[in-house]
């Protein structure tokens, strides 16, 4: 089939990369525009476009479809289908209309629970048990549309959102071949969303980040799993020249109790709320990720140290 791919991040690659295998055509790929990164600011393409140019297909960059011109370029494309992965823009009618078959999309939750930007960290920093792709047709609304088919996968204990990521990213690209597979035969069959049970994964404020040790151990385990590795959960503790970030990207459950933020040993097991948070792995403002014990060797934390609270602090 003749077939635009629409999307932007890492999360959009395996599903492009299954597509061209599976022998589609990709006529054009539309992505969001190169922005400047890394300490030079050069201008960088995303993981998409860079794809893209590896394997010689048209790439626009437009800041809005809803210009008549930009919809015209799209349907003058004469795509059979279009695949919609994390694109970042919204589609309007015109665009959605414009493939003969319409346009699927590529979401990482189980519809209708977690619509919306950030479906992967909302579900774990709620502590779900489980979430999955589901290859949806497009409408209007957001993430509102019928669903085609669906994979799902459990949410262990100790998953982070960024392994969540990865899992999720090698199932979709599959369910999504399947999806064209049955869509060139016209065998694809949709089934609408429950009105009940509606969630919406808002994107991840920076404000979020924080971590607030008034909050049960549970709660900020699954707020770690989340945000790890991006953009990361952290707190703030003098280290010795004023108040400095700390990432924190792994931690477990762990016994213990006391004034909340305050460390309880020397393994870096913090008090909370309720119960405690042992943190295993976290980074340091410029520096790396490292394991609590490098970390703790450089710091000189002991226990009864505080830090920072969180909210208001």
């Amino acid at each position: 089939m003749r077939v635009v791919f629409m999307g932007t991040p890492d999360f959009s690659v395996p599903v492009m990369t299954e597509i061209v295998g599976q022998g589609h055509e990709i006529v054009a790929v539309y992505t969001r525009a190169p922005k400047p990164a890394g300490r030079g600011m050069d201008l960088r393409l995303s993981p998409v476009h860079a794809l893209a140019d590896k394997f010689g297909i048209p790439v626009f960059t437009p800041k809005t479809l809803r210009d008549a011109d930009e919809q015209a370029r799209f349907s003058a494309l004469d795509a059979d289908i279009a695949v919609v992965v994390a694109y970042g823009l919204i589609l309007p009618k015109a665009v959605l209309d414009a493939p003969r078959l319409g346009c699927l999309n590529l979401h990482a939750s189980l519809l209708p629970r977690w619509r919306g930007a950030a479906p992967i960290q909302r579900a774990i920093m709620a502590g779900d048990a489980e979430s999955g792709v589901m290859v949806m047709r497009m409408e209007e609304g957001l993430d509102t549309g019928p669903v085609g088919m669906a994979e799902r996968i459990a949410i262990t204990p100790d998953m982070t959102a960024g392994e969540l990521h990865d899992k999720l990213c090698v199932i979709g690209a599959d369910l999504m071949a399947r999806a064209l597979a049955a869509a060139s035969r016209e065998s694809l069959q949709f089934t609408a969303q429950s009105d009940e049970g509606v969630t919406y994964a808002h994107k991840i404020e920076k404000a979020e980040a924080r971590i607030d040790w008034s909050r049960d151990a549970q709660s900020l385990h699954n707020h770690v799993r989340g945000l790890s590795p991006f953009p990361g959960a952290f707190f703030e503790v003098d280290l010795g020249r004023g108040l400095e970030r700390v990432k924190v990207l792994r931690a477990r459950m762990a016994e213990g109790r006391g004034a909340a933020g305050v460390l309880l040993d020397d393994a870096l097991t913090v008090a909370c709320g309720e119960g405690a948070l042992q943190l295993l792995d976290v980074q340091r403002a410029g520096k790396g990720p490292m394991k609590a014990q490098e970390f703790l060797r450089g710091a000189r934390l002991v226990k009864g140290a505080q830090l920072s609270l969180g909210a208001g602090a």
